[in-house]
């Protein structure tokens, strides 16, 4: 694959939940090493184009490519594309019943058939990369939130995506974890990892984006670099949206 090509293509992509319009005619290209950073009043159809990315939401029109090939229907092709594309929810999704480290090396396991030694080790790595590694051997419900979406960050991770996609990564964490969180995020977005981030985080939004697209109504009004975005917003929307919330 040429490394002139986007990683992530949309063009025309349409998405409907009943007479909801939720995606309406989505472009956009994401290279490799950008970080995309997507922000919006709710609703505005940002979690469905996250999801649509990795085909936990189907589209009714349009095309997704990842490395220049089509999204797969189904199947082994889809699994495959799954692990490629990282993902990190709002709610952490970890497995109650397994340890951290379980719930690390499960996907590099299961899916691209790694050695159980092997996995372990990278799995502490990564773990200790998030700064969790000392939680190992508990069980989810024993950490808190903030560690959990570390640990859920390190799992992402661990099957080595080309691209991951954080879906409001903080907004269910409590304030004082928000930027535990948004720390290893900005640390990854300096390492070069293609990153789509669905987020309410501003100063996040400013400091690790390469680019700012901002979406209403199931459309993408704008997008720019963080700079000109905060300080020059072209759009009647976007001013507005950005009055709301940086006066509080």
């Amino acid at each position: 694959m040429s490394d002139t090509q986007p990683l992530v293509r949309l063009a025309a992509v349409n998405k409907h939940f009943g007479e909801l319009h939720v995606l309406q005619d989505i472009n956009l290209e994401v290279d490799r090493g950008e970080v995309i950073v997507v922000i919006g009043p709710s609703g505005s159809g940002k979690s469905t184009l996250c999801r649509a990315i990795n085909r936990l939401e189907t589209i009714d029109d349009g095309v997704i490519e990842l490395d220049g090939q089509p999204l797969p229907q189904e199947g082994k092709a889809l699994a495959r594309l799954r692990s490629d594309v990282g993902m990190v929810f709002q709610s952490f999704n970890l497995f109650a019943h397994k340890t951290i480290l379980e719930n690390v090396t499960l996907g590099p396991i299961k899916v691209r058939k790694l050695k159980k030694a092997a996995a372990n080790e990278e799995a502490m790595a990564l773990l200790d990369r998030v700064g969790v590694a000392n939680q190992a051997h508990k069980m989810p419900a024993q950490l808190s939130g903030g560690q959990q979406q570390r640990v859920a960050i390190a799992r992402a991770l661990a099957m080595k995506p080309k691209v991951i996609l954080f879906d409001e990564p903080t907004s269910a964490l409590d304030p004082e974890m928000v930027n535990e969180v948004l720390d290893v995020m900005v640390s990854l977005a300096k390492e070069g990892m293609t990153m789509i981030v669905v987020t309410h985080e501003m100063g996040f939004a400013r400091k690790a984006a390469d680019r700012v697209v901002f979406m209403a109504d199931g459309q993408i009004v704008e997008e720019a670099d963080p700079e000109s975005f905060f300080t020059n917003p072209q759009s009647e929307r976007a001013r507005d949206f950005l009055g709301k919330i940086l006066t509080h």
